[in-house]
């Protein structure tokens, strides 16, 4: 059983900042590609930031200089500090895992809702102007 659960979200005014944690289980955290999604109201869901199997990493060009993704293996979490938020990034971001070995980060921010393999269900953050 993997589980992946969210925190970090709530709301902040633009131009400030927030740290989101995913919390893993039940696999061998440090070999599979894990990434942050979001839904904006309205809209679909979409890549934010990425780590692939290899550490690499991979941002939305929305999202670039302004977010950083980050995991610590020992604590099996997986980290967004986002900082300059906008109004536009007021979403549900998403934790997500895929088991498949050898995905890079640019593979797991370009996945749709099946091309990740376990879900977290959400933290929302808000940002207002």
């Amino acid at each position: 059983q993997v589980d992946l659960v969210e925190s970090g979200g709530g709301s902040v005014q633009s131009g400030g900042s927030l740290k989101l944690s995913c919390a893993a289980s039940g696999y061998t955290y440090s070999r599979f590609a894990m990434g942050w999604f979001r839904q904006p109201p309205g809209k679909e869901r979409e890549g934010v930031a990425a780590i692939g199997s290899d550490g690499s990493t991979a941002y939305a060009d929305s999202v670039k200089g302004r977010f950083t993704i980050s995991r610590d293996n020992a604590k099996n979490t997986l980290d967004l500090q986002m900082n300059g938020l906008k109004p536009e990034d007021t979403a549900m971001y998403y934790c997500a895992a895929d088991l498949a070995l050898g995905m890079t980060a640019i593979q797991a921010l370009g996945a749709d809702y099946y091309g990740m393999d376990y879900w977290g269900k959400g933290t929302l953050v808000y940002i207002s102007s």
